[in-house]
């Protein structure tokens, strides 16, 4: 394989690659990124079983066609470090990479490409496309309540539904849930959902630009499948039964909050300096007019701070994970956040107050 490329081709697409490639693996071709030069094109591969991305580069002069990998993480570096104008001649030797550039003389070791592993075709169920950008605002505004290493797995990850009429993504953690949808006629002929795993979400995320160019999704059995300009992403799905999201929605709530919601955000940060460092608990003391946030420590340490809202039913005290109320405020666009509450003990409901594509639940704690 010899081929000559610009830096600037060759770093993007190599960065998106090694962000899927794990550092530590317990097989080393797994480390590496796979290279295959043909016809003016550099193919690029990364991936650590679960997902794969790959990316493609046109035009490359390609002196050799070939196929060999590469540490993934240590091209990339060499990449990085380069000048900006150098054209980057990656020629293979024997069992080594040449990486020249300038005055620069790079040898790498290299693993055969027959031992990467390929995610494996399947029969694709359905086809999507929507906007990068409206994929994207869902991605964001509901990635943050996915669980981490949860022994419920099927909560490491995020829902994703397909009906004739709209596209909603999901996540809970448990604790707290987070939705949000777009109406869009997609061709569905039947209810689709399939759970993404979360490190298949945040790479798709990366991808993604605020931009109404479309993505492509295929739905497979076991695959999710995301074309996005000149890369072609793919995640194993999770198997398993989400939970039922509208079992979890509060409905029937009678106290109605009005908030500014950057005041909200502040306050919350400024009282949650003091909470509990391990459950982040602050309460919330409710009144005609005003919310008042309070948050205390086994220090005997304790924080009060007061914000107006648009309020007028009965007082009432409810305790929350400070740190569950920021992600939503941070999540939200709108100016004002409406806050939907009944009792001590139930969920509040958290939206944009002129926004009903996205919606979160947070669950009381006890303090």
């Amino acid at each position: 394989m010899k081929l000559t490329i610009s830096r600037e081709s060759l770093i993007t697409p190599l960065q998106s690659i090694a962000g899927v490639v794990e550092k530590k693996q317990t097989m080393p071709v797994l480390s590496n990124v796979l290279l295959e030069a043909e016809d003016n094109t550099l193919t690029l591969t990364g991936t650590n079983m679960e997902v794969e991305l790959v990316g493609r580069v046109t035009p490359v002069h390609v002196d050799q066609p070939g196929r060999i990998t590469v540490p993934a993480r240590k091209l990339s570096d060499i990449c990085r470090a380069l000048g900006d104008d150098a054209p980057i001649d990656l020629a293979l030797e024997g069992d080594r990479l040449h990486v020249r550039a300038g005055n620069s003389h790079f040898t790498l070791s290299t693993l055969p490409a027959e031992h990467f592993p390929n995610v494996e075709d399947e029969p694709e169920s359905f086809r999507l496309e929507l906007p990068q950008k409206e994929l994207g605002r869902m991605l964001d505004a509901t990635a943050f309540a996915m669980a981490q290493q949860d022994v419920r797995y099927y909560l490491n990850g995020l829902l994703l539904e397909v009906d004739s009429g709209h596209v909603r993504v999901v996540a809970t953690d448990g604790h707290r849930l987070a939705m949000a949808h777009c109406d869009m006629q997609t061709g569905c002929p039947e209810p689709r959902q399939v759970i993404v795993p979360r490190k298949g979400v945040l790479e798709l995320a990366r991808l993604l630009d605020d931009v109404e160019s479309p993505v492509t999704l295929v739905i497979g059995d076991n695959h999710l499948r995301a074309t996005v300009g000149a890369y072609t992403f793919t995640s194993k799905l999770i198997e398993g039964k989400f939970p039922d999201y509208n079992r979890v929605i509060p409905r029937g709530g009678d106290k109605f909050v009005l908030a500014d919601r950057s005041t909200l955000k502040n306050t919350l940060q400024r009282a949650g300096i003091l909470s509990h460092e391990n459950i982040r608990g602050v309460r919330l003391n409710l009144s005609p007019g005003q919310l008042q946030v309070i948050a205390n420590n086994p220090d005997q340490e304790q924080a009060e701070d007061t914000l107006p809202v648009d309020y007028q039913g009965e007082s009432l005290q409810i305790g929350f994970n400070v740190g569950y109320l920021i992600d939503v405020m941070n999540a939200l666009d709108d100016a004002q956040v409406k806050l939907t509450l009944s009792n001590p003990n139930s969920s509040a409901l958290i939206e944009a107050e002129n926004d009903n594509s996205c919606l979160y639940v947070v669950m009381p704690m006890r303090l």
